[in-house]
């Protein structure tokens, strides 16, 4: 036995160092306020222990300072039969109810959405013992609570470029503009509580494959979670949580601009970088390594996935609604063929539908140039890798506007423009067009658009002088 100490006692030495390290990564750039055990607990300060942070007195804060109208990220949410509650003791440090959550009703049906009693309250320390007890049942980590109805979630768009996408990179903020966001840590659950089943999966099944991908830990949980706590007639308080409600962020002043869900999100101070841990975690996953490319645009690594030229990649939708005349199209890609001739860029021409997960999620991983009628497909934007070149060229009915892979590809910093047939339009940093604009022809069959116009702004964003824009 003695013989066999020094061995053991090592063993238990690179266990401690083990547990040291993979702490640091979970606490990550930004630390909880509380929840930690109570034999761990600084001695001086027992608001730290386990015990402590089950009271319901302590107050509900802010990380970061300042909420954002629809993703209202808070430390100690507290909940009880249903109702979230705020415990402060100055309530204007927080914004109206509205602009946290609202009933959870379809919009759009004529129904009141103003938030109630029924979904928030704010109340005193002094108020909540006789409201809320004496103690809460801790729900430790960061939860995602999407508190709509499925009217929106079950589309890729919807769930991916704005309730995800909203939500990280309000909490991305947390680290300001710095690019080190890959310290913080994960949710721990999605919420869902009003889904009762599937109805937030989209049809071709992209939403939960995805976020099983990228958040494999992650549970989500939905309206049965949620009643098992109302019916536990109990107080619980989760340790940090996001409350997404897409009316409460419809009252942000941005929403009159771009009239999408995370306008309000275009507030937040962070970096264009903000998207890159979910960006490369997915596609690790899914693909199974992350293509890097240079300042050309080419993929450099791994090694043996390299190319010669940047990746452009045209999205077709020619088999279903939402499409361009056939001879355009036809157009269209005999004059990107005519750049892959020249030696410019590789083309590919892909039908999303027609693939599998792995082939879409990999195919706009190497994408420097994206192009596309405006549809559900240029949300996979999302995997483009981040470049000066980088460029989603979307085309539009003549006439029609809408801003949601706009807004997808300013937060991720990379250039827009939009095709009328023949004339292109694109905003500088603090431009942007000005509300939507739904043409007759919006959803149309022969959409237009000039082959030629579209060759030439890839040419000279894979040729000129790399865009300072």
């Amino acid at each position: 036995m003695r013989r066999n100490l020094p061995y053991f006692v090592a063993l238990v030495s690179l266990v401690g160092l083990y547990h040291l390290s993979t702490s640091k990564v979970l606490v990550g750039t930004e630390n909880f306020t509380g929840f930690k055990d109570e034999k761990s607990a600084d001695a001086s300060n027992p608001k730290n222990t386990y015990e402590d942070a089950r009271l319901t007195t302590f107050e509900t804060t802010i990380p970061g300072g300042e909420l954002v109208n629809g993703f209202s990220l808070l430390d100690r949410l507290y909940l009880r039969k249903g109702t979230f509650y705020i415990v402060t003791s100055n309530t204007s440090a927080f914004p109206s109810k509205n602009n946290i959550i609202a009933r959870p009703l379809d919009i759009g049906t004529g129904h009141d959405l103003l938030c109630t009693d029924k979904e928030l309250r704010f109340i005193t320390p002094a108020e909540a013992k006789n409201t809320l007890g004496d103690q809460a049942l801790p729900v430790d980590g960061f939860t995602l609570i999407a508190y709509d109805t499925e009217q929106f979630m079950k589309h890729f768009y919807h769930w991916w470029g704005e309730i995800i996408f909203g939500a990280w990179r309000v909490y991305s903020a947390l680290t300001g503009r710095s690019k080190e966001t890959t310290g913080l840590p994960l949710p721990s659950r999605v919420l869902l509580p009003h889904i009762y089943g599937t109805e937030w999966r989209d049809i071709p099944g992209i939403n939960a494959r995805l976020m099983r991908a990228a958040f494999p830990s992650t549970s989500i949980e939905k309206f049965d979670y949620w009643d098992d706590l109302i019916l536990l007639d109990k107080t619980v308080v989760f340790e940090r949580a996001m409350i997404i409600s897409r009316e409460a962020a419809h009252t942000h002043h941005f929403y009159n601009s771009w009239y999408k869900m995370i306008s309000s999100t275009m507030a937040v101070n962070t970096s264009t970088d903000f998207w890159e841990p979910i960006r490369r975690i997915t596609i690790q996953n899914v693909v199974g390594h992350v293509p890097e490319i240079n300042y050309r645009g080419v993929v450099v690594s791994p090694r043996w996935a390299a190319s010669e030229m940047p990746f452009v990649t045209y999205i077709v939708r020619q088999g279903g609604a939402r499409r361009l005349a056939e001879s355009d199209h036809e157009g269209l890609v005999k004059a990107l063929k005519e750049l892959e001739g020249e030696g410019i860029c590789q083309v590919n021409v892909v039908q999303m539908e027609k693939m599998t997960l792995e082939q879409q999620i990999e195919v706009m991983a190497r994408s420097t140039v994206v192009v596309g009628v405006h549809g559900n497909g240029l949300t996979h934007q999302l995997w483009m890798p981040p470049s000066a070149r980088s460029t989603v060229i979307e085309i539009f009915a003549p006439g029609g506007y809408f801003h949601d892979y706009e807004i997808l590809s300013r937060s991720l910093g990379r250039k827009h423009y939009a095709v009328w047939n023949d004339t292109l339009t694109t905003f500088p940093k603090g431009k942007y067009f000005e509300g939507v604009s739904y043409s007759d022809d919006f959803h149309g069959l022969s959409i237009p658009v000039h082959g030629p116009t579209v060759a030439q702004i890839i040419r000279a964003r894979l040729t000129g002088p790399i865009p300072k824009d």
